[in-house]
């Protein structure tokens, strides 16, 4: 196995150090995305919190690694590398894919180690338990290149061009062959608590379907819908911050801060 040092340089992104920050907040990003996608997260959070990014194989600076595209592979790689972080109190984030894989990474933590995970943060997905039948993995090139324009996440000038296209496809569709053939299989709630966000336009999570995560903890649960599509945090950024700003200090008892930094 990597040594501690290796794993940290090939899974996490830290843009901001923070190690007296008290509490350490693990960002996942969504199908196709990269660790960068949450560095003006942590341009906003720092210093009050150590934010740590993760960066999937097959993309940016591991874009020679080949791709995981099983929901059980990514977090195999992902709970190594935070079992080395397990002393310091976690908090997971996740958007979309990435709340798939910040669930089930916490569920493991939990189980399997001594973290101190003290909430998990879900975007722009539904409750592990809700099925619907998806096949853009399957589709082709420019079928899953519609896909990602109908949700607006990822800037149009870039999926015109053909380098970048040819440099993004392949972790694109293991991402969402990942999370298309994931299923959620059976086991205890999570012992933390769990916060919902979602656009109130998403065509990927309906209210109710994000409601149901409300199945998977023994703690606090608390749902926030915020105006706008899948990716409404790109257009909703200070209400997104304050949201989670507002989660953060709960989970740590710190006293509410009246303002903070956008992203």
């Amino acid at each position: 196995m990597a040594d501690q040092h290796t794993l940290s340089d090939l899974w996490l992104r830290r843009y901001h150090p923070a190690p007296d920050a008290g509490l350490t907040l693990v960002a996942f990003p969504h199908a196709g995305g990269a660790a960068s996608y949450f560095q003006p997260l942590s341009t906003a959070l720092s210093p009050g919190v150590d934010v740590l990014s993760l960066q999937y194989p097959g993309r940016h600076d591991r874009r020679s690694e080949p791709c995981l595209d099983s929901v059980d592979r990514l977090v195999e790689g992902i709970f190594q590398v935070l079992s080395t972080w397990a002393a310091r109190p976690l908090v997971f984030f996740g958007h979309s894919m990435g709340a798939t894989l910040a669930f089930e990474t916490a569920r493991r933590m939990e189980r399997e180690s001594e973290a101190r995970l003290l909430g998990l943060i879900v975007s722009g997905r539904r409750g592990p338990r809700t099925i619907r039948e998806e096949t853009v993995h399957l589709r082709d090139d420019a079928g899953l290149i519609a896909e990602i324009r109908k949700l607006n996440g990822t800037d149009s000038a870039l999926l015109e061009d053909e380098e970048i296209l040819r440099m993004i496809l392949p972790s694109l569709r293991a991402d969402y062959t990942a999370v298309e053939t994931y299923v959620y299989r059976d086991g205890p709630p999570l012992r933390c608590p769990i916060s919902v966000l979602t656009g109130d336009s998403d065509p990927q999570v309906t209210r109710a379907e994000a409601e149901r995560w409300a199945e998977h903890t023994t703690a606090d649960f608390r749902l926030r819908v915020f105006p706008g599509g899948h990716f409404y945090l790109n257009s909703r950024p200070a209400e997104v911050i304050k949201a989670l700003t507002q989660d953060l200090d709960a989970y740590r008892g710190a006293p509410k801060v009246s303002e903070r930094k956008d992203f």
